[in-house]
């Protein structure tokens, strides 16, 4: 049994898109809103950063000391931390009135991967239904060059790769299964898309993986995340204190310590501590985020 620490009473509404620069020691993540939040916690110094963002800002990439891909529901940005100052790199489906981006992250290579889904919120942020699968999953190229690679998604997560950079792992929580691909690295060509995982508690959320490859998957709904061996097979269950987990990331300098972001719950089992950030220290160690390396003009 592993201890599960609150680290940031942050009180998301829906807490996503977490990353871990090894740069600066420093924890990045999102609320996601009409207008959203970028959260930065500083690791060394526990100094906390909040900056508002000007849309509907979903997933993260480090790129430098100061610089964050974002990307939105009108395409890919860059944001300068120490500037403050949000820049639209790429437009994607900015003309699209009913869809926003969802979870998304780069490979090894530099590439950026993100998907688009049904806009589930309504002016004043409220939950809508999902009434249309009609997300997609992106890939865009280090040069810029803009690949639909799957569409009909209804709520595409998990955007990981195995440690040898073979597999991708992807879900459409709206399925309730963890799908792989083999990819080849120097292409990013996917191929053999398969069933991966499935799980009977929750949907599937955010992933992240170990140095043993084995993924670990955040359970909305389930108040849990679930450890997977690389051959799918269910090695643990974390418990979690809260119902809505979202998105999790390995961080700190030895990148043993889980951070897992939650969200709120309007449903029978809210309580205190939910939309807060969470970290568990673990004998594994994670995966170092890949850093983008989109160009950007």
């Amino acid at each position: 049994m592993y201890k599960v620490d609150q680290l940031y009473d942050c009180k998301n509404t829906l807490g996503e898109g977490i990353t871990y620069s090894s740069i600066n020691n420093c924890l990045y993540w999102l609320d996601i809103d009409n207008i959203s939040s970028l959260f930065k916690v500083n690791l060394s110094s526990n100094k906390k950063e909040i900056f508002n963002l000007p849309e509907i800002v979903t997933a993260t990439s480090v790129r430098s000391h100061d610089e964050i891909i974002l990307a939105s529901n009108n395409g890919l940005n860059l944001f300068n931390i120490t500037k403050n100052n949000f820049k639209r790199i790429i437009n994607i489906e900015d003309k699209l009135l009913f869809t926003r981006s969802n979870d998304g992250g780069s490979d090894a290579y530099g590439r950026f991967w993100f998907g688009t889904m049904y806009n589930n919120f309504d002016k004043d942020g409220k939950d809508l239904p999902i009434k249309e699968n009609i997300g997609k999953l992106y890939k865009v190229d280090i040069n810029r060059e803009i690949s639909v690679v799957e569409e009909g998604l209804g709520i595409p997560n998990t955007f990981v790769w195995s440690p040898d950079n073979t597999k991708f792992y992807f879900t459409d929580t709206l399925n309730g299964t963890i799908v792989k691909y083999s990819f080849d690295l120097d292409t990013g060509q996917l191929s053999n898309k398969e069933k991966f995982a499935s799980f009977g508690r929750g949907f599937p959320d955010g992933s992240t993986i170990d140095t043993d490859g084995c993924l670990w998957n955040c359970r909305w709904g389930g108040s849990c995340i679930v450890r997977f061996t690389p051959d799918g097979k269910v090695d643990q269950v974390i418990e979690m204190p809260v119902e809505n987990i979202t998105n999790c990331i390995f961080g700190d300098k030895d990148r043993k310590t889980l951070f897992v972001t939650t969200a709120s719950n309007n449903g029978e089992n809210q309580n205190a501590l939910d939309g807060n950030l969470f970290a568990i220290n673990l004998p594994y160690q994670g995966m170092e985020d890949n850093i983008s390396k989109l160009e950007l003009s």
